[in-house]
């Protein structure tokens, strides 16, 4: 497929893009400072773009299949991921592009039937920003009409291995026998370009988490 990625030289973004690549769909990325990725593939185009300018970022839209924003705020900007909602839904509106998948955050899911993580007591208040700026992201994206896709990570999502395993849930907050919820950004990227490939969760939120080798057996 023909991949738009935005915010492909963020943490998440390398690892979705590497995913991507690796097997074999071509890539256009769309950065601010694409001096920032040094990455070099035959099948990715680096181009400058800002999606806070949306403009920017039309001309790049022909011929593509999907777009996947891991768009991620600068600390005390998180409200304009709103904003970064709003503008991909119009993207996708005036294109012929199919479908979207955006990074999401782990803030929405339910720990408890109707309660959130974010509500949760342990929730450190320096993690609310984004938090609720993902969960009012989402709702831009469930008020569209657009085909769309929010992959929440679990609680702990950092770089780590590449196992190839991983569980899925819907919009509760998976975690393993000892209460552990964690994905690596790697393991994370491959799910986002299973669900690239495969299409199961269209206009869903979803998340994945780790996989133990005692849950494998």
């Amino acid at each position: 497929m023909k991949i738009l990625l935005i915010g492909a030289s963020g943490n998440a973004g390398k690892r979705i893009l590497e995913e991507a690549l690796d097997r074999g769909h071509s890539v256009t990325a769309v950065l601010r400072d694409p001096s920032k990725l040094t990455l070099n593939h035959k099948n990715l185009t680096m181009v400058q773009g800002d999606l806070l300018n949306p403009d920017s970022i039309l001309k790049y839209l022909d011929q593509q299949d999907a777009i996947i924003s891991a768009y991620g705020p600068k600390h005390g900007e998180e409200e304009k991921l709103v904003v970064a909602a709003k503008n991909l839904v119009e993207l996708i509106k005036s294109s012929k592009i199919k479908r979207l998948l955006v990074v999401g955050g782990a803030g929405s899911l339910e720990v408890a039937p109707g309660l959130a993580l974010s509500d949760t007591p342990e929730f450190l208040d320096a993690w609310k920003p984004v938090a609720f700026a993902h969960r009012d992201a989402l709702r831009v994206y469930e008020e569209s009409d657009i085909s769309w896709t929010f992959l929440s990570p679990s609680a702990i999502f950092e770089p780590g291995e590449r196992t190839g395993k991983y569980k899925l849930g819907n919009t509760t907050l998976l975690s393993d026998e000892n209460g552990l919820s964690r994905i690596s950004m790697e393991d994370y990227a491959i799910a986002m370009i299973d669900e690239l490939e495969n299409k199961s969760y269209e206009r869903k939120q979803f998340t994945v988490s780790s996989k133990t080798n005692k849950e494998v057996l």
